[in-house]
């Protein structure tokens, strides 16, 4: 039978957001005070239906993200169009985190000055991230609401309590440009896994991949041979959820694959729901599978906004080649688009390969009309679609669009640079490229102690890190340069001659509001990766 892990997540812990709205009619609402600045960016979240039930306790505990502005942004800006530009001299000539923060992050005078406030309203200061960008701080429901002059309401839908702010958070004017955002006035649950699964099966014949027949449909084996397998390079993994470190042992025992067990990294206390284990293990299995020397750090916060700002600052401030999310929620839905923001342009000016699954609700991302999904969505993110892969006589046969590929137009980003040739709209269309992720063309995983085919463009994104991390290796080795901030690369790729070549151009299938067609499209990108072809072009 199939389970969608959409709505398994769902009976186990709190819903993901059905809608942005504004404050609920019982809730009051009040303008800033004097001299203080109200964050737009930080409206209340709202879920549909819900009623309000009270106030939060005064002394409940809250554990707070504060995402900070970065600085220099024009030159920052400057700085990520040169290093895309073949033919200025900084191009690929990426930033250490050491640099970055040096050069972009808030000064140390600027940090005091916001620790210092957060202290006199009662709050305790934790740590701050390498990047410089976000500081951890706690204290209880009263002190945060004092903070950030706000009140916590608590409230009640049909599927789920939380607890919320009922108007947008607020600081002095003196330290509010410094301040990007303020995450944890709720705990309403964010993101969805894009991830569905057969009960257990016997065989697996055909195009459900295995490690072999998903080298030989995306022309990895001769590379892996040659030592091009990830070795020296780390791929970071953003998870919502914990998992089961013997399942992947078993997974990598079957197929020989010599590796040991993925390094867990703990954002924000980490996550103790394991409702999302599949999404976890099959991230990790198909990394193993094409990238098998790779090191693997799988970074687990609570699905949350406080743990999703956690989340990608912590990856941000970390060394890592490549980046695969395969959790998500409607762009619309989305508190964190500015501190998300920051982080994955911080990404992308250090050259880390950020990847995200497009969903899997075809051209419907939030159910009722045209829409896209976030960090997918994202300008400094590429956004990967599902396909149907048929692999034959080891060998790519070919590829269709599946049908409920994620993808469309934003409504949050204008157009980037990178697609101003194949898109003529005033937003960025999604997804930038795809990998197989349909029913047709299932991973085969071992996950919650059982073998068992699992698809959707979850099976995507991690596919495109891991040959990210594959790419590298060769780089190192051949004196070339890392991929680095993928769609600065990919889309001159898209529009040159090579395109043929490196690419599998997908011309078929649609999702319901956009077909795939020659070169770029809103379904597949511009298609699947043919690595020997990719690695051999560009760097031989």
């Amino acid at each position: 039978m199939k389970v969608n892990l959409r709505i398994v997540g769902m009976l186990a812990a709190p819903l993901p957001i059905f809608a942005l709205a504004a404050p609920m009619a019982d809730a009051t609402v009040s303008p800033a005070a004097a001299g203080r600045v109200v964050l737009a960016s930080e409206a209340a979240p709202a879920v549909a239906g819900a009623t309000r039930t009270g106030a939060l306790a005064s002394g409940q505990k809250l554990g707070l993200e504060i995402s900070l502005q970065p600085r220099n942004q024009a030159k920052l800006a400057a700085f990520i169009k040169d290093v895309s530009d073949p033919k200025s001299a900084l191009y690929k000539h990426y930033l250490t985190v050491a640099q970055y923060a040096a050069e972009y992050a808030p000064t140390e005078a600027q940090i005091a000055q916001v620790t210092s406030y957060l202290k006199s309203a009662g709050l305790s200061v934790g740590a701050l991230t390498a990047n410089h960008l976000t500081l951890e701080a706690s204290g209880t429901a009263a002190q945060a609401e004092k903070a950030f002059d706000v009140s916590i309401g608590t409230y009640k839908s049909a599927h789920q309590s939380y607890y919320a702010n009922t108007e947008a958070p607020s600081l002095p004017a003196s330290i509010a440009s410094v301040i990007n955002g303020v995450a944890g006035l709720n705990d309403v649950a964010l993101h969805t896994s894009y991830l569905d699964k057969s009960s257990a099966v016997t065989s697996h014949a055909g195009t459900t991949l295995t490690p072999t027949l998903a080298r030989e449909g995306y022309n990895l084996t001769t590379d892996l041979s040659d030592g091009y397998n990830g070795s020296g390079k780390t791929i970071a993994l953003a998870e919502f959820s914990s998992y089961t470190a013997s399942d992947v042992a078993e997974y990598n025992t079957k197929y020989s694959l010599g590796v040991t067990a993925a390094k867990v990294v703990k954002v924000d206390g980490g996550s103790t729901d394991d409702s999302g284990e599949d999404e976890d293990e099959l991230d990790i299995e198909v990394d193993y599978a094409l990238a098998p020397d790779a090191t693997i750090k799988v970074y687990e916060a609570p699905n949350s906004d406080a743990g999703e700002v956690a989340l990608y600052s912590a990856i941000a401030s970390a060394d890592t080649t490549s980046v695969s999310t395969s959790w998500g929620e409607p762009e619309t839905e989305e508190d964190n688009l500015s501190s998300d923001n920051t982080d994955f342009e911080e990404m992308a000016a250090q050259g880390q390969s950020a990847f995200a699954a497009s969903g899997d609700s075809g051209a419907d991302d939030d159910g009722s009309d045209l829409s896209v999904d976030f960090p997918a969505s994202n300008t400094y993110v590429s956004g990967v679609g599902g396909t149907q892969l048929t692999v034959t006589s080891g060998k790519w046969k070919s590829e269709t669009a599946w049908s409920d590929s994620g993808g469309g137009v934003s409504v949050e980003y204008a157009t980037p640079s990178y697609q101003t040739g194949v898109n003529s709209g005033s937003y960025r269309e999604v997804p930038d490229v795809a990998a197989a992720g349909g029913n047709n063309s299932p991973w085969y995983i071992y996950t919650e102690g059982e073998w068992t085919d699992v698809w959707g463009t979850s099976a995507a994104a991690p596919n495109w890190a891991a040959f990210v991390a594959d790419y590298d290796t060769a780089a190192s080795d051949l004196g070339g340069s890392a991929f680095g901030y993928v769609n600065s690369f990919i889309y001159p790729i898209g529009e040159g001659s090579l395109y043929d070549t490196v690419f599998h151009d997908i011309t078929s299938g649609n999702n319901g509001g956009y077909s795939a067609k020659t070169g770029y499209d809103e379904v597949s990108g511009w298609g699947s990766y043919n690595a020997g072809e990719f690695i051999s072009e560009e760097l031989g």
